[in-house]
Parts: C-alpha cells; structure tokens; sequence
C-alpha cells in the first residue's frame, strides 16, 4: 500500500503549509505559517472539503464565534469562512467517510481589518483517500462515536432516553423507543458497531464456518441472536465475575440462551484469577477467517456509549493465534495452567507488510509482559506519546512511572486522556498537569452558546486501551486490545494484547485520540470560562496596545510551538 494516509497541500502562493492525515472514519488537518509569524490581522483557518466526485465544497461549521456588536454570543453554528477555527490542526468526521475516492480539503486563510470586515488570502488543497477499511483485504480498525456528551448528539437525538437499558442486566429484553432509534444508534456505534456485526453476519451466512467467542460484558441484543443463529458451530467462553455471575445478569440470560442453540457442552463461564476480560470473536470458514479484537466490550455501553476501538483482521495466520488462545483458555481455568501455553508469549500474525504480533494473558513472571512494555513507553518514546487508557489513575505500577516520566521530559510530546472508576475523566496535558473532566456536572452546566448535553449514565465512558509511540517516525508503533495495563491485566485476567509496528496504523490511533482529547479539553475550556464568568468567543485582530492575537501562544509556549509543528 502506498503512503497516502498523508497528504500535502503544494500551493506555493499559500502562506501556510498543509498535511491531511488519514484516520478511520475521520481525517486530521494540520497547517502551519510558512515564514515566521502570521500578520496579526490573521484570525483563523476557513476549513471545506469536497466527496469524492463531488461538484460542491463544503464549508465546515464552528461552534464559537466572534462576539456580535453588543459583545454577545451568536447562538449559531457558522461557516468556518465567517467563524474561522483558531487552532493550527482540526480532526474531521466527513458525514460519508466510507465513499471510495480522493477527499478534497482545501483550507484558507481568514484576516480581519480594523473594521471587523473579513477578507481571504491564498488557499491550499490536499486529496486523500478516507475509505474505512485500513489495510483492504487484511487489517480494518473501527471506532465508535464516544460522545454522547456533545453538542452533535444534542443537535440530532436530543436525548438518550429511550434509546438505551438503565441496567445492564436489562440489556437483552431492551426495546428501544427512541422516534430515531435507527439513526441515533448508527451514528452512536459508528463504524466499530457495524464492523463487529458484520463479521457476525458473514460468520452466519458461511454455513461451514466455526465460530469461537471469548466475552467480558454480554447484553448487547444483536450479538447474542446473531450468535444464536450459530447453533453448534458456536463456542463461547464468557466471564462470570462479579456482577456477571449473579442471579438475572444478562451474561446468565445470555449462557442459558446460548446453550439452548450451541449446546450447553459448547458454553464456558471462566474468570481466570480475576476476569475473563477478552472480547473477541475469530470466524474460521471456507468463504472467510476473520477475527475482531481491541477494547469493544459485546455491550450496549460498549458499542454506544464508550470511546472503543475494534479491529478487523481477515486470514488464516491472522486469526490463528486468536484460536489457539481460545482453546488454551477453554482447556485452562487457572493462571499456572494457562501461562504454561504458547498463548502467552508474542505471536506474529503473518499480516502481509505489517509487522504486528499478539500475545495472551494471564502471564507468570518469566514471560510478563508489563515491564517490558513500561520499559518501550519510558525508554523507546523519542518524539511523542499519544495514550487513551481506561483507568490508567487507578491502576498503579511501572507503566502509569513510565507515562509521568515521559510526560515530564520536555523534548518529548505528550497527550493522554484516562476514565477513572469514580468521579469522570482525568486529561493529561503535555505540560503534565492533570486536568478532571467531571462530565455528568459539566453536561448540565455548559456556557452560552451551548445546550445541555447527556451525561452518557454512570459507569466508564473512556474505554480505549491503547499507547501511540513515535507516530511521526519510522518507528511508529501501537499497543491495543483488551489489555488495561495494569498488574491484574498482566498476571490475573484473561486479555490480549496486540502490537503493531507501522505508521499508517500509528496515524490512525493517533488521529482518535486527538479527537477524544480535544472533546474533553473543550469542556475544561468551557468550565474555566464558565468559573471566570466569560463567554467563549473568537478573538478579533489587536486593536489597542498590549492586545495579542489568538495564535500568539503557539508561538511563545515551548508545548504549543511543539503542537503546532509537529502534525504539519
């Protein structure tokens, strides 16, 4: 595959540099001044993009914009050519990202005179491909949508009620309501959602294919009667740890269902020492192998709710591994036993020019594989480190060391994003301040011009599992999976772990992160104005002495200069 996950802007005219990098689902478009600063009357980037074989450019909106005459707050969302965004990089979500073809970006400079009359300069074009399928044919990473706390979501469905269970346990004989349940719930589950059904529906339609599942939560509807569709071709192992093993879990509804189609011989319930925390699926038939993996729990929480990933993989050496796992954990309900099998160890997945290897847990200390990981993120991050780790502040040990280690070194870039298991979401700003995100609280509390927003219920809403190293290097490389790392995730719990050494892939996390981290900042932004009781607007060009223009920071602030400068 070619290297057109990013692409650059060749306008010499232009005043600033352009690169789109390709995400899954999303784009990420970053542009920097080309010699020494912007003029002050600069007051932002006007972003629009055209479909593939498209005749029309659209102009996308923002949500904060220059206060009106009186200084107030314009309720509406504006064209970025009347409200420019005022960041050096803006992560996209194209309404039809799947279209095959080349994306058009074109990106433009806005300047204001002393008057208030904005004017444009010299534009820059890129083109990208953005179809959803990362490697076709061999490796695809999905993603859900994560924010129901948003003002997109507001805008669309208004409301959560009625579109999801109140308890878990209530998940398998819940209805939704909702008027636009259909749409809500697609654009909820996003694209991991569907790639996870998918895989199912294939596994049903190819009549011949075995089908193997190792599952931690299990209410999601959908799954289970795809699953049930299965009959005997279907093994499953599912956890039976805490609340999952009490009377009326769904995890139980979901054993007695299956067993009435696969056959009680081929259900498991397992926790290892702790959990049975995998989820994943691996479909081995004569029109297909497949497997899906990553940190998307088989839930309703997990496909709508939570920032996941889920990812892909097509072949028969790709999902070997994933089988032989299976069989290793159906054979062994014990840590001894399980470690003393191959599983545990690092496994290539035989993916055709893309290094990636999986290993299982749980591990003993001769082939543990936390310090070994801690050690890649401490010592092995030269330029940056991108990280979405479900509770990473709960979780003590050498890799939360060797994440503050990494933070508090200056030559290298740090952005991180953590779910708690009580109070919110905690931000890691590169400058290592931690910042909470109390997201029930700020949802009913959000400043003019923004309405309320759901809280997405109780529980965790930053389920991701994965560290971006290096993503701007040779280097590159990816950890994912199932895996929280932690101790228990290591030496207790069913888990995988998955690495991937490639850049493509890198760029991908890496977009997704941006964009969560960016989600949650904006709502810290929002509270600080909020607390300062201001209104968050655009900022004008310098009219009086002592008045700076908005980019000022990104060329004062050691963090900001490296923001701006590393993704263009």
């Amino acid at each position: 595959m070619s290297a057109d996950f990013q692409m650059e802007g060749h306008n010499v005219a232009a005043l600033f540099t352009l690169k789109i990098h390709r995400g899954d689902g999303m784009s990420l478009v970053a542009m920097n001044w080309k010699k020494g600063k912007p003029p002050d009357n600069f007051v932002g980037f006007a972003i629009e993009y055209k479909e593939p074989n498209g005749a029309q450019f659209f102009a996308l909106n923002n949500r904060v914009a220059f206060p009106n005459a009186s200084g107030g707050v314009d309720p509406n969302r504006l064209s970025t050519l009347r409200s420019p965004i005022q960041k050096f990089r803006w992560v996209h979500f194209p309404f039809n990202a799947n279209l095959p073809g080349d994306f058009t970006y074109r990106v433009t400079p806005v300047f204001m005179s002393n008057t208030d009359v904005l004017s444009l300069g010299d534009a820059q074009e890129a083109k990208i491909e953005l179809r959803r399928e990362t490697f076709p044919g061999q490796l695809n990473i999905a993603y859900t949508r994560g924010f129901v706390a948003s003002q997109a979501f507001v805008e669309r469905y208004k409301t959560v009620a009625k579109l999801l269970p109140a308890k878990a346990k209530d998940g398998l004989s819940f209805v939704p309501t909702h008027p636009q349940t259909i749409q809500a719930l697609a654009w909820m589950g996003f694209e991991a959602r569907e790639a996870i059904l998918d895989v199912l529906d294939k596994a049903v339609a190819d009549t011949s294919a075995q089908v193997r599942v190792v599952a931690y939560d299990l209410n999601q509807p959908d799954v289970v009667s795809k699953l049930e569709a299965l009959g005997s071709r279907l093994k499953v192992i599912i956890d039976n740890s805490g609340d999952h093993g009490v009377s009326g879990s769904a995890e139980n509804q979901a054993e007695t269902r299956l067993a009435a189609s696969a056959g009680a011989a081929n259900v498991k319930r397992q926790h290892m020492a702790s959990l049975q925390h995998n989820k994943f699926i691996v479909v081995d038939g004569p029109m297909g192998q497949f497997g899906v993996c990553g940190s998307t729990n088989f839930s309703w929480r997990g496909f709508f709710v939570q920032s996941n990933n889920a990812v892909v993989l097509q072949g028969s050496s790709a999902i070997k591994p994933f089988a032989a796992a299976f069989e290793n954990y159906w054979s062994n309900d014990t840590v001894a036993g399980f470690a003393a099998t191959p599983s545990v160890n690092w496994t290539a997945l035989g993916l055709g020019g893309i290094d990636a290897k999986v290993a299982f847990s749980p591990h003993t200390p001769p082939n543990a594989l936390f310090k070994p990981v801690a050690d890649d993120i401490e010592l092995g991050t030269t330029s940056s480190l991108f990280y979405s780790l479900a509770f990473l502040y709960e979780a003590p040990g050498a890799i939360k060391d060797a994440i503050v280690k990494v933070t508090k070194d200056p030559t290298r870039f740090v952005y991180g994003i953590s779910d708690k298991k009580v109070g919110g979401i905690v931000l890691q700003k590169p400058n290592g301040n931690l910042a909470p995100v109390f997201a029930a609280a700020l949802s009913r509390n959000l400043p003019e011009p923004f309405k309320s927003e759901p809280a997405g219920g109780g529980g965790t809403r930053m389920h991701h599992k994965f560290v971006v190293i290096d993503f701007d290097k040779p280097t590159a490389r990816v950890y994912f999976g199932s895996y929280n790392f932690s101790v228990p995730a290591d030496t207790k719990n069913g888990e995988n772990l998955t690495l991937i050494r490639d850049r493509r892939i890198a760029v991908s996390y890496l977009i997704e992160a941006l964009s969560i981290f960016d989600h949650y900042h904006f709502r810290v932004s929002q509270q600080e104005a909020k607390d300062a009781k201001k209104k968050l607007q655009l900022v004008k060009s310098p009219r009086r002495p002592g008045d700076l223009p908005w980019w000022s920071e990104y060329y004062t602030d050691p963090l900001k200069i490296r923001d701006r400068e590393l993704f263009a």
